[in-house]
């Protein structure tokens, strides 16, 4: 079957990682990239073999999908300006800033009939996978408190690293949209949808920036569980961050997806593996200790920082040959601008807010 053929959007940061996984992607056919930056686009196209593209529609006239790796609050425009031409879209974390976008974006694919998925690559980590099977096989009864914790840190020069970080109107929000919605996801994919959420956020020791570095929120799940949510950038230099599942039977599973701080894309690497950190299933209590020891020898194999955005493309390309919903569809991605969006509105009004 032939490669799909694949542009890229947004060539910063993100973008290195992206244009080296379709590398890595046999399915794909990396043909160019297009950045508002047109000297940017140059630097980065000749660094990959590719094309440099002087504009948007030119690149979408050439390919039938494109990832798009823009700043958050600029996720929309090409994403609906590409389904409009009838290209696949597969949009970094978060699917957009607002939940008008996310919206916006949605109505434009269903229009269109293209696929339009959700960059979020540790769901195809192992230890993560191996959770989603344990709660899809009962092993847990009913999923009945779900808990995210991350303690992370950026620093300063962290923000002064691209001109759009730290604001509200350029980013789009703190830790809740650039560091979390990953973890956000696994816990909706693992909990099921939020009813409801009671939430509070600070900046509590970054006062050069304007967003939060700090979240927290207690939820309840449309299956009645419960959950808490804890998202600090306050922790330095960073100690880790997880996601525990607890069932109704009483078992416990837990993953640790990232040590120290969280990765900083295009920056710094994949230093030590995502390993499950707690699992007390019935009868495989013992099998922890292999579940680690298989994981921490894969990690040893391969490059952790790529290799599972190269997963998730295969993933959305074979989507498309396919006729079939990406693992992260755009659904799911709005679900995560819905719930972080509710912690902003229930800490500002001083009240839960009721979702769905």
């Amino acid at each position: 079957m032939k490669p799909v053929r694949v542009g890229l959007v947004g060539c910063g940061k993100v973008g290195t990682i992206h244009a080296a996984a379709l590398g890595a992607t046999p399915e794909a056919e990396f043909v160019g990239a297009y950045d508002a930056l047109p000297e940017r686009a140059g630097a980065f196209a000749a660094r990959y073999g590719v094309r440099a593209f002087p504009d948007l529609m030119t690149l979408l006239r050439e390919v039938e999908a494109v990832v798009v790796g823009t700043p958050h609050p600029l996720h929309a425009e090409p994403t609906v300006r590409a389904a409009e031409a009838g290209v696949h879209v597969l949009v970094e974390k978060p699917l957009a800033a607002s939940l008008t976008d996310c919206d916006v974006m949605l109505a434009a694919a269903r229009k269109s009939g293209v696929a339009l998925g959700v960059v979020s690559q540790r769901r195809f980590y192992e230890p993560v996978r191996r959770m989603r099977a344990a709660v899809e096989s009962g092993k847990l009864g009913t999923p009945v408190l779900g808990v995210f914790q991350m303690y992370s840190w950026r620093d300063p020069a962290y923000y002064l690293s691209d001109p759009w970080r730290g604001k509200w109107d350029t980013e789009g929000g703190g830790v809740l949209v650039n560091q979390s919605p990953h973890h956000l996801d696994i816990l909706l994919w693992l909990m099921g949808p939020v009813a409801e959420v009671s939430g509070y956020w600070a900046n509590l020791n970054h006062p050069t920036v304007e967003v939060e570095d700090t979240a927290v929120a207690a939820v309840r799940f449309r299956s009645g569980g419960l959950g808490s949510i804890l998202a600090s950038l306050s922790q330095n230099p960073g100690v880790h961050s997880k996601i525990h599942i607890h069932g109704s039977n009483g078992a416990s599973i837990g993953v640790e997806t990232d040590r120290g701080p969280t990765f900083i894309a295009g920056v710094s690497t994949i230093a030590e593996p995502p390993l499950n950190d707690l699992w007390t299933v019935p009868g495989e209590e013992a099998l922890l200790t292999r579940f680690q020891e298989e994981d921490r020898d894969r990690f040893a194999s391969l490059d952790a920082t790529t290799h599972y955005h190269t997963l998730q493309i295969l993933d959305f390309l074979r989507a498309i040959r396919e006729g079939r919903p990406p693992l992260v569809t755009g659904e799911e991605g709005r679900a995560v601008v819905e719930l972080y969006s509710a912690i902003y509105r229930s800490g500002s009004e001083g009240r839960p807010v009721r979702i769905g």
